[in-house]
């Protein structure tokens, strides 16, 4: 399956899987920005990919934690549109049903990357998706303007 990449959040969870593919992606189009963002608890290594032109944008998440994905998940709400999420494919399988959940939360458009001898296959995630805090482009993921415009709206629409 071919995939635009413009704009997708590639899910950090195994630093060696995520350095070879953003190596690959790059070879693909040496001489075109990479569109890619990053997340994970990696920064050091995600700074370097940063530096290289080989993602476009990095942000520290630890995906075992709830909070931390949220505060990604804003993140991206008020800094980028993303259009879809890459998890490496062994990490989705292996996932626990908590990891699953946040996993399948992160974006409708979810997509499991699995390496092949000359590149890399897309599947599309067929789980249901979650829509709540740690969705990375919901008015769910609301900043403090958000949140604060929506109450002023809410309250000067009712009556008393």
């Amino acid at each position: 399956m071919s995939l635009n990449l413009d704009n997708f959040l590639l899910v950090d969870s195994n630093w060696e899987f995520s350095q070879e593919f953003v190596e690959f992606v790059k070879k693909l189009t040496p001489d075109t920005p990479s569109q890619l963002i990053i997340a994970g608890d990696n920064t050091k290594q995600m700074l370097k990919m940063m530096f290289k032109d080989q993602i476009k944008d990095y942000s520290y998440c630890d995906f075992d934690n709830e909070i931390s994905v949220s505060e990604l998940a804003t993140y991206l709400h008020e800094h980028h549109q993303v259009k879809g999420v890459l998890i490496y494919a062994l990490d989705y399988h292996l996932a626990d049903e908590k990891q699953r959940f946040i996993f399948n939360s992160l974006h409708a458009e979810r997509y499991t990357i699995e390496q092949l001898p000359n590149g890399y296959d897309y599947h599309k995630v067929a789980e249901p998706f979650n829509n709540n805090h740690l969705t990375c482009n919901s008015s769910l993921a609301a900043t403090k303007e958000d949140t604060f415009s929506e109450f002023i709206v809410l309250k000067t629409d009712t009556t008393d």
